[in-house]
C-alpha cells in the first residue's frame, strides 16, 4: 500500500480548520471527535458556555486541538459573524459542518404562522445563512467542505413533525443548488441523512417510552438503532479530501430504513 492510499492520506485532516456547530452532545460531537481524531483542529460550537468548555476540554485531554464559540447557529447575523472571526483568527475556514438544529412537534392545524418561520428558520435558514458566509470564504481559497445534516423526515415523517420535515427536505436542495455554483472553486456541498440513533438527546423519550425504542428499531432492516460513530465515519468521509468528486449529494446513514417496505 503506497502512502498516498493510507487512511492518514486519504482521510487525514492535520492543518485544517473546522467549525461544527450543535457539537456538545449527540451526533454533532460525534462527528466534532470524529474531526478532531483526524486531527483537523476543531471549532466546537453550543449555546451552553458550561458545557462547550467541557467538551473543549475533553477534546484537548486526548490531545486534540479544539476550542469553543458559544452561540446560536440557527439565527442570523450571529452565526455569520461568528464564522467569520474563525476565518479571520485561524487565516483559512476549511470545513464546515452544519448540524445546530430545533424541533417543534405540533400539529399542523395547531401551528401559528410565527411557530413554521421558527421551525423553518432553526433547522433551513440558519444553515443557509453559515453556508453562504463559508461558501465566500471558501471559493476565495480555492478550497472547502460544506457538509449539512439533514435528517430521514425530508423521506419520512412521524405526525407533528411537518415544520422539521419541510426545513430537512429544503437542505436537500440548498445542498444542490449550492453545489452547481461553487463545485469550479474546489468546493464541495453535501449533507448526511441520519436515521435514529441511540444519543443524549432521544434518551429520555426511549427510558419514559420503551416500546417506542422498540417499535422504531422493527422497523429498521438492521434491526437496530445506529450508534453515533456509525454516522461520524460517513461525515469524514464528506469532509476529506477523498471527497473530492462528491458534491449535491445526500448520503443516508439509517440501517435501511427509508427503502424498507
Amino acid at each position: 500500500m503506497t502512502d498516498a492510499w493510507s487512511p492518514a492520506a486519504l482521510f487525514g485532516l492535520a492543518g485544517q480548520v473546522a467549525l461544527v456547530t450543535g457539537s456538545t452532545r449527540g451526533l454533532g460531537w460525534a462527528m466534532a471527535q470524529a474531526l478532531a481524531g483526524a486531527n483537523a483542529h476543531v471549532v466546537l460550537n453550543g449555546r451552553d458556555a458550561a458545557a462547550l468548555e467541557a467538551r473543549v476540554a475533553e477534546l484537548k485531554g486526548r490531545g486534540a486541538s479544539a476550542e469553543g464559540l458559544c452561540f446560536d447557529a440557527t439565527t442570523g447575523a450571529e452565526g455569520a459573524s461568528a464564522l467569520r472571526a474563525v476565518a479571520e483568527r485561524h487565516g483559512r475556514l476549511d470545513i464546515l459542518v452544519s448540524n445546530a438544529a430545533a424541533s417543534l412537534r405540533k400539529p399542523v392545524v395547531e401551528m401559528s404562522d410565527e411557530e413554521w418561520e421558527r421551525d423553518i428558520a432553526a433547522n433551513l435558514t440558519g444553515g443557509f445563512r453559515l453556508a453562504r458566509e463559508a461558501a465566500r470564504i471558501m471559493t476565495a481559497a480555492g478550497y472547502g467542505r460544506i457538509l449539512f445534516t439533514s435528517s430521514i423526515n425530508g423521506m419520512i415523517v412521524r405526525p407533528g413533525m411537518a415544520g422539521y420535515a419541510a426545513a430537512k427536505t429544503g437542505l436537500f436542495g440548498l445542498v444542490r443548488g449550492l453545489a452547481v455554483e461553487v463545485a469550479g472553486k474546489g468546493v464541495t456541498v453535501n449533507a448526511i441523512a441520519p436515521g435514529y440513533f441511540l444519543t443524549d438527546g432521544n434518551a429520555r423519550t426511549r427510558a419514559a417510552d420503551p416500546a417506542f425504542h422498540d417499535r422504531i428499531a422493527a422497523r429498521i432492516p438492521a434491526g437496530r438503532w445506529g450508534n453515533p460513530p456509525e454516522l461520524a465515519a460517513a461525515a469524514l468521509y464528506l469532509v476529506s479530501r477523498s471527497a473530492s468528486f462528491t458534491t449535491g449529494t445526500v448520503l443516508t446513514v439509517d440501517g435501511g430504513m427509508t427503502v424498507s417496505i
